[in-house]
């Protein structure tokens, strides 16, 4: 267990870096920065107080995680989809840090983590279905256009179908996509609202 008398500021930042690594590296970054303008604000006279209000590296890396997670739950309408997968993979290392058992922040992140891979599951069969309709309708056009001169109404009903296929395939891309964000958004909100669930259901029990 760290001794939060014989750490210094130096010693403080190295581990609640190793910490927060596991965080994606721009959040990580974000992180390191709040905690370096907290200790220059201090100051090295009141360099220790600092570390004793801010508690362990464990206990302040475990906060950070948990504050990222519910904040991603405000923002995450505005993110782009690799930025929801990010977050929801801040929303299960939250979880890990909220004061639960370990047990049961395993079951939670095992049954998002089945939610999560049929998602992925779903978006990459919308996506291999569009690829596969758009190839048949590319075929379609170039035998419709091949057709042309040999039988023009059945090169036009051919080459109709082409397009129309093709159509609905580039329209399944942008669908998987939606999707995807769209669960993605809806996961990272439930872990938020857990974690403040247990925050909250932590601090009451601490009052009483």
């Amino acid at each position: 267990m760290e001794s939060r008398v014989k750490m210094n500021r130096d010693i403080y930042m190295k581990s609640l870096r190793d910490r927060l690594s596991k965080l994606p590296r721009e959040d990580m970054e974000m992180a390191m920065e709040y905690f370096r303008e907290y200790f220059e604000e201090a100051g090295p006279e009141n360099e220790a107080q600092a570390i004793e209000d801010l508690g362990t590296p464990q206990q302040a890396a475990d906060q950070i995680i948990m504050d990222i997670a519910v904040k991603n739950s405000e923002e995450l309408p505005k993110a782009e989809v690799k930025r929801s997968f990010s977050a929801v993979w801040i929303g299960m290392l939250a979880v890990f840090a909220a004061p639960i058992a370990l047990p049961l922040a395993f079951a939670l992140v095992a049954v998002a983590g089945s939610l999560g891979l049929a998602v992925v599951l779903v978006m990459a069969s919308l996506v291999m279905a569009g690829a596969a309709v758009i190839a048949g309708g590319v075929v379609s056009v170039i035998l419709g256009a091949i057709m042309i001169f040999q039988s023009p109404a059945n090169a036009v009903a051919t080459m109709g179908t082409g397009f129309f296929c093709t159509g609905i395939g580039l329209l399944l891309c942008p669908v998987a996509v939606a999707l995807t964000k769209k669960c993605m958004q809806l996961f990272v909100k439930l872990f938020a609202r857990m974690i403040k669930g247990f925050t909250k259901h932590k601090k009451e029990k601490h009052e009483e």
